[in-house]
């Protein structure tokens, strides 16, 4: 039995407790500023044909964590996330494509009422029973998105030319979930 094959059918919770929705942009061109959305829930729905499961996510554009409450309130403002607007980004996948556990799930993401289609590089961990008895499945996974592509324009010139915050920002996801109750 493959590993991809111990992801019985039925609904996945999510385990907030041992997952990570962050990100990465550049700074100025010389340095990179890393965050995360402590405020996430997923369910993922396995269906008997692997390539017709569902993950959807809703993140809480409020928890963005960059280490730096000034930086915070600046992407949670208007020329950023504008929390007030657009409290939560969501992301639906719409295929599966992870033979012998590595490949690719395909999605909408929305961010500020914006969506588009976007293509998670997905490493499968595998499934594996835990001290507890919980049975428990995990998941890497990265794209890369335009900030501009979802209305996120803002930005600053710099002395030596180029821009303050990159357009390309990274999200990586790492992301555990629980098998269905029997």
């Amino acid at each position: 039995m493959s590993t991809l094959d111990r992801l019985v059918p039925g609904t996945w919770t999510f385990d907030p407790a041992h997952s990570e929705v962050g990100f990465t942009v550049r700074h100025a061109g010389i340095s990179k500023v890393h965050g995360v959305f402590k405020d996430a829930e997923a369910s993922l729905n396995v269906a008997e044909e692997l390539e017709n499961s569902v993950i959807e996510a809703t993140i809480q554009t409020t928890s963005v964590d960059s280490g730096n409450a000034d930086r915070d309130g600046h992407v949670r403002g208007e020329d950023f996330f504008d929390v007030e607007k657009y409290p939560t980004m969501t992301f639906k996948s719409t295929g599966f494509d992870l033979a012998g556990g590595e490949g690719t799930i395909t999605g909408e993401l929305t961010i500020k009422g914006v969506t588009k289609t976007v293509e998670l590089e997905t490493e499968f961990n595998g499934v594996v029973v835990d001290a507890f008895g919980v049975t428990r499945a995990g998941f890497e996974a990265k794209t890369t998105i335009s900030r501009k592509e979802f209305g996120l324009t803002w930005n600053a010139a710099i002395e030596a030319g180029g821009v303050l915050v990159s357009d390309k920002v990274v999200i990586n996801l790492d992301a555990a979930f629980t098998a269905p109750q029997a």
